[in-house]
């Protein structure tokens, strides 16, 4: 029994150390932050490719890369690894929520409307410590990677549970001094004659939808700038340099303020984006996780 015991440790423990060679991006680094040195940090690794009979990492001078069985071994150990604090962490909340909390958000969104609320969250919440992290770049909630994402638009079918928090409207966007230069728009065709400004991420739609007596239609538009999030359009909209058409909480200090107009409103076809927290559900959800997406659900609508 203690031989397992002690087998179940040394797993664990090399899973964490594999992760943290991953994440740091060097033994060194992994060394570091588990408080070993270099070389034992790769023998370390060693061993576990000596079990397994199979390559993770391929190492050179500059840089370490994974293997096919590698990533795989990562997204194991990431999964395991979150199980094991799940299960920690259950057991610790049985008296009040407590714990980290990975949470990811949009660039764009996460700043203007998901961080403005965490003063609340932590005064509610003293004993939980949000870890948040502010990315366009969809994180693996499934792989263990955060415990909540906040997320825009229609949801890939998935193990995952989603709640809806709210919704955005999109809203096309021009500042007065560019209008002043350039005209503006009367139609949605009079903008093949602008600077309409792009998302650059590859989910991004390629055309604008429009809708003029009761009929959907698009324009394929095209601009000399192009950004990954909304907020980052909006600015460069409102300096002056083209449109945009981006999420309306992105922009409404803005439209407030004068410093953007709404255009072309007229022929918006009311399209909106829904807004979701998403994570793994089941009857094992964490307190944290349940009392921070509850609280997300009552402050974002």
């Amino acid at each position: 029994m203690d031989a397992k015991l002690n087998g179940g440790s040394d797993r664990a423990h090399a899973l964490a150390l594999f992760a943290a060679v991953i994440e740091q991006g060097s033994f060194s680094g992994a060394g570091r932050q588990l408080g070993m040195s270099p070389s034992a940090v790769a023998r370390a690794v060693d061993r576990i490719e000596m079990r397994l009979g199979v390559r993770l990492l391929l190492r050179s001078t500059r840089a370490l890369t994974l293997t096919t069985e590698g990533r795989a071994y990562l997204q194991a150990a990431r999964r395991i690894l979150a199980d094991l604090d799940d299960a920690e962490q259950q057991i610790a909340d049985q008296g009040s929520p407590r714990g980290r909390l990975r949470v990811t958000a949009a660039l764009s969104h996460g700043r203007l409307c998901v961080v403005p609320l965490l003063g609340t969250f932590a005064a509610l919440y003293p004993d939980i410590l949000v870890d948040i992290a502010l990315t366009d770049t969809l994180v693996d909630i499934a792989g263990g990677q955060a415990d909540v994402a906040v997320r825009f638009g229609p949801l890939p079918d998935s193990s995952l549970t989603a709640r809806k928090l709210g919704e955005t409207r999109r809203v096309i966007v021009a500042s007065p001094a560019y209008m002043a230069r350039h005209g503006t728009p009367q139609v949605p065709e009079d903008l093949y004659a602008h600077n309409c400004l792009n998302f650059s991420f590859r989910r991004a739609e390629p055309v604008w939808p429009f809708r003029r007596d009761g009929r959907d239609f698009a324009l394929s538009v095209r601009g000399g700038v192009e950004a990954n999030n909304g907020e980052t359009l909006g600015q460069l909209a409102a300096i002056g340099i083209g449109i945009a058409r981006v999420g309306a909480f992105s922009v409404a200090e803005d439209i407030a303020n004068g410093t953007l107009v709404p255009i072309l409103e007229a022929f918006n076809p009311g399209d909106v984006e829904q807004i979701h927290a998403v994570f793994v559900g089941g009857a094992n959800v964490p307190a944290r996780v349940r009392v921070f997406v509850d609280f997300l659900a009552t402050h974002l609508r």
